[in-house]
């Protein structure tokens, strides 16, 4: 079982967190942030550091909030529930990056509580759902602002948190999706199906 470093304990209003849960998540957000800013920046054609301003927008908020989706659920259910970053693969994603690519687990949320079967798969869903909504924001922002930078912020933040929910519905290893297939088919399907949908939308839509 994994072992949780508590760190120093902090609370943010009914919100329990850490130093060491807030260190993690800003050096992991600060490096997919750089990953991606690697990746993109030959297709926007835009300089190294408005191409990792955009990610850390765009990629940085939806692994953010994707986690704390988890987190919140978890400690609404009463467990301890803080993200510990996974250094290795952080430095890879940077290495990987130089080559074009990506295989992004910049960590994950650990819980130590009473969770079943049910609880696992309402706390493994809300990761993905946050990123659809994600999605939904980007997406309108789109129509807000048709030219300029806003506009290319506005389609990576769309197409990352698309793809990002559709990833982790992946019914495979350790990834959200298991658990919310175990837990309820269903759900499962509308899930998976909101996230393709909003990927099939991408064809409709350019810089």
């Amino acid at each position: 079982m994994y072992k949780i470093n508590r760190g120093n304990q902090l609370y943010i209003g009914k919100i329990n967190t850490s130093d060491t849960e807030i260190r993690d998540l800003t050096k992991a957000w600060i490096a997919i942030s750089i990953a991606f800013g690697i990746v993109l920046r030959p297709s926007i054609g835009l300089p190294f550091y408005q191409a990792f301003i955009i990610s850390f927008i765009t990629v940085g908020t939806g692994f953010l909030l994707h986690e704390l989706g988890h987190k919140f659920v978890a400690q609404r259910y009463g467990c301890f529930a803080e993200f510990r970053s996974f250094d290795q693969m952080l430095f890879l994603a940077i290495i990987m990056s130089f080559f074009g690519f990506i295989f992004a687990a910049p960590g994950a949320v650990m819980i130590s509580g009473p969770v079943g079967v049910i609880r696992n798969g309402k706390i493994s869903v809300a990761g993905p759902i946050v990123n659809i909504i994600l999605a939904l924001v980007f997406l309108s922002m789109l129509f807000s602002f048709p030219t300029g930078i806003l506009k290319i912020v506005a389609f990576y933040g769309f197409f990352i948190n698309s793809w990002l929910a559709l990833f982790n519905m992946i019914p495979v290893w350790n990834l959200d999706g298991s658990k919310v297939l175990k837990w309820n088919k269903k759900v499962y399907g509308i899930v998976i199906g909101a996230a393709i949908f909003l990927l099939f939308l991408q064809n409709f839509i350019s810089l």
